[in-house]
């Protein structure tokens, strides 16, 4: 086990961390949320920097990298639905995109067929993490921020959310879009489905 894919590995239990800190009240836990979260977002590019700066890129390190991504941001998605920040019918998207990709992906791995990392994949995660990190600072900014404050921040808050949701709304899109790409792409895979 070597250290990229000891950081990728990382984002799992990083993601129930963060889950359990969205439903705390206490005074610290939303910036401590907020901030793994960042960490965690970090060390999805730092183990890809590592592994190839020090030649250690491996199958299993790419596998792991796509699949952590997958279960760090559908987990704090699920967390996000559940607290009333964002529509699950949007979330449900997202995880029928990812299921239909990966059962492709398997698919074409059982014809020897490699399905690489496309770059709409890449914008598609840049902007869930984005997004997510947005959504993630305004608990931070009303619970712990605000109260240091000689000032209202609820209408930045608000306007923060509001840009949240809308990155959220751009990622749904390039989750469809870079699904629909993929499964173009590879459409011979499923050419001799009876």
């Amino acid at each position: 086990m070597n250290l990229p894919n000891i950081i990728t590995l990382s984002r799992i239990p990083l993601m129930f961390v963060v889950v359990w800190l969205m439903y705390q009240q206490w005074t610290g836990a939303a910036t401590l949320a907020f901030w793994l979260f960042i960490a965690a977002a970090v060390g999805d590019w730092l183990d890809g920097y590592i592994a190839r700066k020090q030649k250690l890129i491996s199958i299993f390190g790419k596998f792991m990298d796509a699949l952590t991504d997958k279960i760090f941001v559908l987990g704090i998605m699920i967390a996000l639905v559940e607290r009333d920040i964002v529509p699950i019918y949007l979330v449900l998207i997202v995880l029928c995109r990812e299921f239909m990709v990966s059962g492709m992906r398997m698919m074409a791995a059982a014809k020897g067929v490699v399905v690489a990392a496309e770059r709409g994949g890449k914008t598609k995660t840049l902007t869930q993490l984005i997004s997510v990190g947005f959504l993630l600072f305004v608990p931070m900014l009303e619970a712990d921020i605000a109260g240091m404050l000689p000032f209202d921040v609820s209408q930045f808050g608000q306007w923060v959310h509001y840009v949240g949701l809308g990155l959220f709304l751009l990622g749904v899109y390039f989750t469809v879009r870079s699904g629909w790409g993929y499964m173009v792409k590879y459409r011979v895979v499923f050419d001799d489905m009876k």
